[in-house]
């Protein structure tokens, strides 16, 4: 069972960072960020939370699409949006592992059916992945430990 104390004051009385209950080993000077999509592929949405403020910093969607390519998209969004800010070190939280792998590897693996649904999507994938190849970024993305952590406050929380 997951520690989540720390939620249970709002905002933490040992935190003066942030307005959200964010546990000790999160960083406030950062961003969440997380996508949902009703059915696999259906309609996907994505959004990033500032963990200091809690305000939304984005929000994408509904497209068609699958929940993995909006975790990747939100994350080459949330990268591109803090370039173009200087805040070129501004740490990212994500609670995708193929999305970070994605990033990594500058590419996106899906397996999603190239149709006249999805070819807006793949668009932009394309666009997405031609920034990561053509910009040299440098911030950090940290996998949100889901499990000692609670949801990621970008969650949707349609679970």
């Amino acid at each position: 069972m997951p520690n989540n104390s720390y939620l249970n004051s709002n905002p933490p009385t040992d935190r003066h960072d942030t307005v959200l209950p964010l546990p000790a080993a999160v960083l406030a000077d950062a961003w969440a960020v997380d996508a949902a999509c009703s059915g696999n592929p259906g309609p996907m949405e994505y959004q990033a939370i500032d963990l200091q403020t809690g305000y939304q910093v984005f929000h994408f969607g509904p497209v068609y699409g699958t929940n993995n390519i909006g975790e990747f998209l939100a994350l080459v969004h949330a990268i591109s949006l803090a370039w173009k800010q200087g805040l070129f070190h501004k740490t990212i939280y994500s609670d995708s592992y193929n999305a970070i792998l994605w990033i990594k590897n500058r590419k996106c693996k899906t397996k999603l059916e190239r149709n006249a649904n999805s070819e807006y999507l793949y668009q932009l994938i394309a666009r997405a992945e031609k920034w990561l190849q053509t910009h040299d970024w440098h911030n950090p993305i940290v996998k949100w430990d889901t499990q000692h952590w609670g949801e990621i406050p970008a969650d949707f929380g349609r679970k």
